[in-house]
């Protein structure tokens, strides 16, 4: 039996169509944007990445319950991916690096991580450090380097364990989940609401 080279460019994606939920579908290569559809960030999608993981963040359930605002349907979500190239054009990457991409308006904006493949834009992508696994960059995601970058912020501003409580508000949301472990771990007293 010969397989076909489009039956082996096919993956499956959760894609909104609308105001209704997400559904799985099959989708080919061609499927994906050639260009970004992001306004701020045109031009064209230079790399292909195999998906390994995504995330699950407060932006991905508006987009698969068809719920984003502005939601310009058809949409694969997923804000965050980590994955393998597949092909580029980038003269900083090539093909069997793994990268981690967040931000730059895919899953709400640009096809995101809930799909098999993704085409984007390579300056996009960060390489993956060798010292962290696809697993646990995807374990980090947006609300952990968010939460990073905040813990971040109050060291270089100078406030230290001694200093008192510090409150976290939006506790039981993934940037509150992650700031509170990060600032308990360095020592600081949290006050969790």
């Amino acid at each position: 039996m010969r397989v076909s080279k489009s039956l082996c460019q096919q993956f499956q994606a959760l894609v909104t169509r609308g105001k209704s939920p997400a559904t799985v579908e099959t989708l080919s290569r061609s499927d994906l944007p050639a260009s970004s559809m992001v306004k701020i960030q045109p031009g064209e999608c230079d790399m292909l990445v195999q998906v390994q993981y995504s995330t699950l963040n407060y932006k991905d359930a508006l987009v698969v319950t068809g719920k984003y605002p502005g939601l310009k349907p058809p949409m694969v979500g997923g804000i965050d991916l980590v994955g393998k190239v597949l092909e580029t054009k980038s003269s900083s990457l090539k093909v069997g690096d793994s990268v981690v991409v967040n931000g730059w308006g895919i899953g709400t904006d640009h096809y995101g991580g809930y799909a098999g493949e993704a085409r984007l834009k390579s300056e996009w992508a960060i390489p993956l450090p060798s010292s962290l696994s696809p697993q646990c960059a995807a374990k980090i995601g947006t609300a952990g380097y968010t939460a990073m970058l905040c813990v971040q912020a109050l060291e270089e501003n100078g406030v230290k364990p001694a200093d008192g409580k510090v409150l976290v508000t939006g506790a039981t949301g993934g940037v509150g989940s992650v700031s509170i472990l990060l600032l308990s771990q360095l020592g600081y007293q949290v006050t969790a609401v």
